[in-house]
């Protein structure tokens, strides 16, 4: 850096006209234009060599003026082969560029091995980081340290939308704050936009003149807003306690219901509200106002639904798909479920014609199969699973297929619930298909004695579809005669032994080959299990004429016959 006050120093007689002229030069310019990106590097020799402590090897010393003194220590190792600035630099003052990473075209800024260094040669660049501040250390020539680059937040701006900074600025007190209880400054609604280059607020004569608070004299109100980051940066603390007339929020009251469980928003925030956010945070909290350090404790980013191309909806490209349009011929509970199961929530995807179509008929099912339910129930007696069906020891009815339900339901609800909290909603109205598929299979060889637990499971189902299908949840508890509203039920739980299947599914192989599956006890033992294998009609017709040399049973998952 020009600034930097080693420069006066280590200058030669030569160069100190020059160097000297530069400093000049670099002093006229902000900080902003000595960074911009497009702004030609310039830089003066000062004469000095440093010596590389690695390679023993002089290196020429310069002042540039895109180095600036408030960076780190105001003093950089230029590397021209993969720096887009010292690349430029090196290039108009005819400075050699080695390449020290393998990549691609220079100035090559990616990941890489290390070339042209040494013992260092073919380390990955950032493994070889930590190695070559090791070997500096362990010479006792350097070590690392960890500049951080703090800037203070200038939070004035010189336009009407913001919260009006509550300062008086009066000519015989100076600077004095407007009295709590006229807070807070309200913006005044009858202000001239007209460009000329000032905020619109200094030219409200109504709005700018008031008295001093302090000896009552004439004075002036600050023109400026604050940015308007400094107001949605601490939106959530006042969410939780909005009807406080006294404070902006009770810490007792914060503390108990917050810091938030999910943030849903653009990756766009990562750097600006996100960041703003944590600051009022951490700052509260070092004043005693917060117990909790971070303000979001999990953040998810949502994916953009695109157009049927693949591309981006946009008017240009004709590729906007209208909700009202699909609302009107499918209805907003089937459009919206298609919303979460089309598409990964965080990833997005095209929309598709079919899958809309697919969401509609699987809604066609659910109702028919309610409808289906209802007229069973009332054929069997309208009899009710109690409290009991989620004890332990519960066993109504040890058929296979009853087995079978409860299993699915119990899957169901443990995986609708822990894949809600990951907002994995795609795999949740999935489950529920599984659901609706194994309640039709039941359906078809129902006794009156097994209606009740169907009935359950469809009280389950419309209670699991109602964060989906709010409205067609409510018509479907409706015609089961549920307890209006849906909402209010208690989310569903299941039994931890309905996870458990006392029968299991094998796959049988003949010579490595899945021929069948049998379904055996899950505790049988191998010999009954080998017996169910080769009694199988599809693997019997597998084998054929060969003799059977081997049965292989691994417990649990498979069944391998050897023949030949």
């Amino acid at each position: 850096s020009p600034e930097h006050p080693l420069v006066d120093e280590i200058t030669t007689e030569e160069q100190k006209e020059a160097v000297k002229a530069y400093k000049a030069y670099a002093a006229a310019s902000s900080d902003i234009d000595r960074l911009s990106t497009t702004r030609e590097k310039t830089g003066v020799f000062t004469g000095a060599y440093a010596i590389n402590p690695i390679t023993g090897k002089e290196v020429p010393i310069y002042i540039a003026d895109y180095v600036l003194a408030s960076y780190g220590t105001g003093a950089v190792m230029g590397v021209p082969s993969h720096d887009e600035r010292d690349f430029a630099f090196a290039n108009k003052y005819g400075l050699p560029i080695t390449r020290v990473i393998e990549g691609g075209e220079l100035p090559y800024t990616g990941e890489g091995v290390l070339v042209n260094s040494g013992k260092f040669d073919g380390m990955a660049n950032e493994a070889a980081k930590s190695a070559i501040v090791a070997e500096l250390n362990k010479e006792g020539m350097g070590e690392l340290k960890v500049n951080y680059r703090m800037r203070d937040w200038l939070v004035s701006r010189q336009r009407y939308w913001g919260a009006p900074i509550p300062m008086i600025h009066c000519p015989h007190c100076g600077t004095v704050p407007v009295p709590e209880e006229d807070l807070p400054v309200l913006l005044p609604y009858d202000v001239d936009f007209t460009p000329d280059g000032t905020s619109p607020l200094l030219k409200h004569e109504g709005f700018m003149n008031v008295k001093c608070p302090v000896c009552g004299a004439d004075a002036k109100r600050d023109p400026d807003t604050m940015d308007t980051f400094v107001c949605s940066s601490w939106y959530y603390l006042r969410y939780a306690d909005n009807k406080n007339d006294k404070a902006a929020f009770d810490p007792a009251v914060i503390n108990k219901l917050l810091p938030v469980d999910k943030y849903v928003g653009g990756a766009e925030h990562a750097c600006m509200h996100l960041l703003y956010a944590r600051f009022f945070t951490k700052a509260l909290r070092d004043m005693g106002h917060l117990n909790f350090d971070e303000p979001f404790l999990s953040l998810v980013h949502q994916g953009t639904i695109l157009g049927p191309d693949g591309e981006k909806m946009s008017k240009s490209r004709g590729n906007v798909i209208s909700p009202d349009d699909y609302i009107g011929v499918y209805g907003s509970d089937v459009f919206r479920m298609y919303l979460m199961f089309g598409f990964n929530y965080v990833d997005g995807g095209p929309w598709s014609e079919g899958g809309i179509k697919a969401v509609s008929r699987f809604a066609d099912r659910i109702e028919r199969l309610i409808g289906r339910i209802v007229e069973l129930d009332e054929k069997a007696g309208k009899q009710r699973i109690g409290k009991e069906f989620y004890a332990d020891d519960y066993k109504a009815h040890t058929s296979k297929e009853e087995m079978e339900l409860r299993f699915v339901l119990a899957n169901t609800v443990m995986n609708v619930s822990a894949d809600i909290d990951r907002f994995m909603f795609n795999t949740s109205i999935a489950r529920l298909m599984e659901l609706v598929n194994a309640m039709y299979r039941f359906v078809e060889t129902c006794t009156d004695a097994e209606v009740p637990l169907l009935y359950h499971c469809a009280e389950v189902l419309v209670e699991l579809l109602s964060p989906f299908a709010p409205h067609f949840a409510e018509e479907l508890g409706s015609i089961m005669g549920l307890s209006y509203p849906m909402v209010n039920h208690d989310w569903p739980t299941y039994r931890k032994a309905d996870l458990v299947k006392d029968v299991i599914n094998l796959a049988v192989q003949v010579n490595g080959k899945v021929k069948g599956r049998i379904d055996v006890a899950k505790d049988a033992e191998e010999e009954e299990i080998k017996s169910a294998a080769l009694s199988d009609e599809k693997v019997k017709e597998a084998i054929g004429s060969m003799d059977v040399k081997k049965v292989i049973v691994i417990k649990g998952r498979l069944v391998n016959i050897v023949a030949k």
